[in-house]
């Protein structure tokens, strides 16, 4: 959970930021925030296909790191507005993509607020767990807020392919397909043409690029590895990982029960 901060305090010592640190400081704090509130979402998946039992005990530790890294990614930005609050409040109010930061961070607060176990007790775990489930619509404004951004980068895309795959996943789990290794291999290809297709309309929706170039460029290599191709690559990665797992699973088993008679 540290490894971030120190990767951006290297960057700024290095001076990798360039002659206005701040401004690189503001964007990757903001990707990193992301990150690690995906990588939030991505435990229970974890807990379901790998049966990685223990990781529940840090889920808690990694949602209230990502809203750290989020209430920073706010105090440097409001560094790089010189701390101009009439001007910052104006574009809060009137930047969609202000706007859509500004209700996300409220919400993960509100989440970070109610982390503690007095919390749970209070609220009932029926309630508590109904707020907490708002952290899927806090993401998916960060994530609307991230492809706002006036430039273009491969970042939007791929965070954006994750959350694809993250939120599909729970929808099969619920049908009790959620380590399914033929049900993962097709979430993965879907995650990849959902990438692909999101990069090429956005584009051309918010940049004015025409969609069948970038999807060209999605599907080659010339550019280098897309978005979506490391979208598939990591859902096919996932995959394997769980046929690995599913496979050798009854061998372990079978020695275990050997060992026991």
């Amino acid at each position: 959970m540290f490894v971030p901060a120190i990767w951006l305090l290297y960057q700024v010592g290095t001076e990798q930021f360039g002659p206005v640190p701040l401004g690189g400081m503001t964007y990757w704090s903001g990707v990193w925030a992301t990150a690690i509130l995906l990588l939030a979402l991505a435990i229970a998946p974890a807990l379901t296909i790998f049966r990685w039992s223990q990781l529940i005990i840090v889920r808690r530790m990694v949602g209230v790191t990502a809203l750290a890294y989020t209430i920073a990614h706010i105090v440097i930005y409001f560094a790089l507005r010189f701390w101009n609050f009439a001007s910052i409040a104006h574009e809060m109010v009137t930047r969609l993509s202000l706007i859509l930061a500004t209700v996300a961070t409220i919400g993960l607060v509100a989440l970070g607020a109610t982390s503690v176990d007095a919390a749970v007790q209070r609220m009932g775990a029926k309630g508590w767990q109904r707020l907490h489930n708002t952290v899927y619509v806090f993401a998916a404004l960060a994530l609307i807020h991230y492809l706002l951004s006036p430039d273009i980068y491969p970042e939007q895309y791929l965070m954006s392919g994750m959350f694809f795959w993250l939120m599909v996943w729970r929808a099969l789990n619920r049908r009790g397909q959620g380590a399914d290794v033929r049900t993962l291999a097709m979430l993965a290809v879907a995650s990849c043409l959902f990438t692909a297709f999101l990069e090429a309309g956005w584009i051309w929706a918010y940049h004015g690029y025409a969609p069948s170039g970038t999807l060209g460029d999605n599907f080659t290599l010339d550019l280098g590895i897309s978005p979506a191709w490391q979208i598939l690559a990591l859902g096919l990665l996932i995959t394997f990982a769980a046929f690995t797992q599913q496979a050798l699973r009854p061998r372990a088993e079978r020695f275990d029960a050997r060992k026991i008679g």
